[in-house]
């Protein structure tokens, strides 16, 4: 599949697939729309009541994600074991075109980018990976999740990962007390999560986007 770079509005790179007319971050900012979504209302949300944070994300993608949370993880003093799910993995070569240097803390991406698929990776103290090139669907998971970030391509482009039978997976593995992120805020997904058993709340979206959703498992 054909992938293109573009710059979104705050000059960070994200990545275009002509073929699904989707792009990986929001052309409005990739880094201010995960800053806004994940960091802000996911990771600094969580942090008030936990030290220990253990983190889902799916859609790993370019490993923005995770980089923005080591890099306030690191600020706030966590320890975080974090597993990104990406069925599609992006080819190195193309990785290693983003304009993420700005934001790179202490050779992360070179770290993350290079490191192992399908195992845990201490990339830091206090920081460790799993990449896992899989569907949610297929996975049985050996740890409760305290935060997910919930990045998959929007609804339009990739409808089956917007179905309740994932979020029904999705809630299956987290902890009580557990957050759950997703900057898409329609009517449909969060009637399903709340039917998961997930309590929504709607949120002020990011640049481009009016609103986004909160979960807590009770």
């Amino acid at each position: 599949m054909k992938i293109e770079l573009i710059i979104s509005n705050d000059g960070s790179h994200t990545l275009y697939l002509p073929e699904m007319d989707e792009t990986y971050h929001s052309r409005h900012g990739a880094v201010q729309e995960a800053l806004h979504v994940f960091i802000k209302n996911g990771l600094i949300h969580k942090s008030r009541d936990r030290k220990n944070i253990n983190i889902l994300e799916i859609g790993w993608g370019t490993g923005l994600n995770s980089l923005l949370t080591y890099k306030s993880a690191k600020q706030l003093g966590l320890n975080v074991k974090y597993t990104g799910i990406e069925k599609y993995p992006v080819p190195l070569e193309v990785l290693e075109q983003l304009n993420y240097k700005d934001w790179n803390e202490d050779d992360y991406l070179e770290k993350v980018y290079r490191s192992e698929w399908e195992k845990f990776v201490p990339i830091f103290e206090g920081f460790d990976l799993r990449k896992i090139a899989n569907d949610v669907r297929s996975l049985e998971f050996d740890q409760e999740f305290d935060l997910v970030y919930f990045d998959a391509f929007g609804p339009r482009a990739q409808c089956e990962m917007w179905e309740k039978d994932v979020f029904d997976i999705i809630f299956s593995s987290m902890r009580s007390g557990g957050v759950f992120v997703t900057y898409c805020a329609k009517g449909q997904v969060r009637r399903d999560l709340q039917e998961s058993g997930l309590i929504i709340e709607r949120l002020p979206g990011p640049p481009g986007k009016r609103e986004m959703l909160r979960g807590i498992k009770p």
